[in-house]
């Protein structure tokens, strides 16, 4: 059986830059990190981090929603409700039982660590009634729904940083098994809390240039000492193509492909060689019917950590035999952890729409045999029609997705 093209028709962002497509578009083309000081975290050995404007975030939520739900779902929420108006479509309007909703998340429930305390202090009645609900990374995907009148698949992928990638990957399973007309999917994360800033110091993954913040996160920079912790939301709206088409909807890119593996190598540091990431961009782009010739962009995962930069390079200098013209959006957004991969997907498909790749911050020098043309400095035009979205999660748990012009 033929199956049916995965249009992109909405697009939702919230990142540490803005809330909304646009200014966060905007903000990475300049090439200007987010990350600064982070009261949240004073005191702690890493103090700084990507933090998503306060206000911002609360205006476009809502007093309604504001108190009840945790900060990861609020993120959720506000980019899911852009991606759908931004796809012309409107719940009040669509049949809610063939919408599905698929929302990646990773590390949100190191927030909670402070209601612990209360349970070992024996003061059970402190605890907040909502808590349950408030902490489930798939609440995600439930207020989402609820908010939304989404009545078809509801589900939460959570394979760490991969996790808002595998979202794609298992929404384009719903559309290519008919289960749904559309799915609303990506991911959302919050990981920048004392917990989860000291849980990552501990285990060296984060920079420690605390003097310098906004030179901190440099992936695939000769000085980089570690991913600079971030969060935020990054929702697509996925039609199958008829489905779009009939409606006359505006299809920014297709998602053509996704692919996911496992490195089985090590419970946090990947295969040296990238062995596993390797797999995953040729498992994806054999989804989408490409060979590695017809990619023109790749946005990597490029955290900044020594290892994962090197054996992503190694895996896209393999599969690719040299090297498309990559970017690295963590360079200026940090690492949202669950929502990276989804934040990274949006990107991907503007720089399709756009013609144009964003710059990397902070770079500097590459390793010697392992150089990749990294997009510095100032943006890239470029004529773009098939883009390679890489991001590898600790469990070596690895999601790529590819996206061409429709």
């Amino acid at each position: 059986m033929t199956r049916e093209p995965v249009a992109v028709t909405g697009l939702g962002l919230v990142t540490p830059a803005a809330v909304g497509v646009k200014p966060s578009w905007e903000h990475l083309l300049s090439g200007a990190p987010t990350a600064a000081p982070d009261a949240a975290l004073e005191g702690m050995p890493v103090d700084f981090s990507c933090r998503v404007p306060d206000d911002a975030l609360s205006a476009a939520l809502g007093r309604g929603l504001r108190w009840r739900i945790d900060r990861f779902i609020q993120m959720a929420v506000v980019a899911a409700r852009e991606a759908v108006v931004d796809a012309g479509l409107y719940a009040a309007e669509w049949d809610g039982t063939r919408v599905g909703v698929v929302v990646g998340v990773g590390g949100t429930a190191l927030d909670h660590t402070r209601e612990y305390v209360k349970v070992l202090d024996g003061r059970y009645s402190a605890l907040s009634p909502s808590l349950v609900a408030r902490s489930q990374p798939g609440m995600a995907a439930g207020e989402v729904s609820l908010d939304l009148g989404a009545k078809g698949p509801t589900m939460c992928t959570s394979t760490v940083c991969a996790s808002g990638t595998a979202a794609l990957g298992a929404a384009k399973l719903l559309l290519d098994a008919g289960a749904c007309d559309i799915v609303v999917a990506g991911g959302a994360d919050s990981p920048r809390c004392p917990m989860g800033s000291a849980s990552f110091w501990r285990m060296g993954a984060l920079s420690t240039r605390c003097e310098d913040p906004a030179g901190a996160s440099r992936p695939f920079d000769t000085g980089r000492d570690g991913f600079v912790l971030g969060e935020g939301a990054g929702i697509l709206v996925l039609e199958r193509a008829g489905h779009a088409r009939a409606r006359s909807a505006r299809v920014y890119a297709e998602l053509a492909g996704c692919g996911s593996t496992a490195d089985a190598h090590h419970c946090v540091a990947p295969h040296p060689e990238g062995d596993g990431a390797a797999r995953a961009i040729q498992v994806a782009l054999g989804d989408a019917g490409l060979a590695p010739g017809d990619v023109d962009h790749v946005n990597a995962h490029g955290t900044g950590t020594l290892l994962n930069d090197q054996a992503e390079a190694r895996a896209l200098l393999r599969v690719f035999g040299g090297s498309p013209p990559v970017t690295a959006n963590k360079s200026v957004f940090g690492h949202a952890i669950g929502g990276a991969g989804a934040i990274e997907a949006v990107c991907s498909v503007l720089s399709l729409h756009h013609g144009v790749v964003p710059p990397t911050a902070n770079l500097t020098a590459q390793e010697p045999g392992l150089e990749l043309d990294i997009v510095t400095r100032s943006p890239r035009p470029m004529a773009l029609n098939a883009v390679v979205t890489n991001s590898f999660g600790f469990g070596g748990h690895n999601s790529v997705a590819v996206f061409r012009r429709p």
